[in-house]
């Protein structure tokens, strides 16, 4: 579990395929002396396993489906990647709770700015349309945001980035065009599956009571 609240811009040091799918490993000068063998990082939103590491650098094992689900497949060696270690029990939960289960992959639409404060405009996937409301919680890159704007209709939303979250992600390097990764607030989806089984019919009563016990000689 993360929070969506990045802690350091790493950088992409080799990409190698094997059987299983890519081996990506990331050059980090903050968080590699928290990194041990099995912990869970979240790169650019997706919760990706150590399978082993130096003093430098830390690698991961992206299976088939995560290369599919998310902009792995557009990284390359120097590629710069949001970081963010798996979130303590007694940390301060300073984003959203963020799985680090990427739902899908959107695209940059456009940028406005105002100062050092953007606005990004994204295409939604429209299978994701009904977990997004404005003003609620969304990752993007690993990054915890707020839908500022949301056109059902045009399938795209916007969120603002303030000047610290521009300056400490990766955000100040992607372009138009580019991909993100897009993970959904994860309550949304509790409370879609809450409502469907409430609209289920109740499970048929069992006949044994304490009548029918007597009845059979017990």
């Amino acid at each position: 579990m993360f929070t969506g609240l990045v802690k350091e811009i790493g950088q992409v040091s080799s990409i190698n395929r094997n059987t299983e799918g890519v081996l990506i490993s990331v050059k980090s000068n903050k968080l590699i002396k928290d990194i041990a063998i099995d912990d869970s990082v979240s790169i650019n939103g997706a919760c990706q396993t150590v399978v082993s590491f130096n003093e430098s650098s830390f690698t991961v094992q992206a299976v088939g489906t995560t290369l599919q689900k998310t902009n792995f497949k557009s990284l390359k060696v120097g590629s710069p990647v949001n970081l963010e270690l798996a979130l303590r029990l007694s940390d301060r939960l300073g984003g959203h709770l963020v799985q680090g289960h990427v739902n899908g992959v959107g695209k940059i639409l456009g940028w406005q700015n105002s100062g050092k404060n953007y606005v990004l405009r994204f295409e939604v996937d429209p299978s994701l349309l009904r977990y997004i409301v404005s003003e609620g919680s969304i990752t993007l890159n690993g990054v915890s945001l707020t839908i500022s704007t949301l056109n059902k209709e045009s399938l795209w939303a916007e969120v603002s980035i303030i000047p610290h979250t521009w300056e400490n992600t990766v955000f100040n390097y992607v372009k138009v065009g580019d991909q993100l990764n897009v993970e959904v607030d994860v309550l949304a989806k509790y409370v879609e599956n809450l409502l469907q089984h409430g609209n289920q019919k109740e499970e048929k009563k069992s006949n044994i009571s304490e009548a029918w016990l007597k009845s059979h000689g017990f």
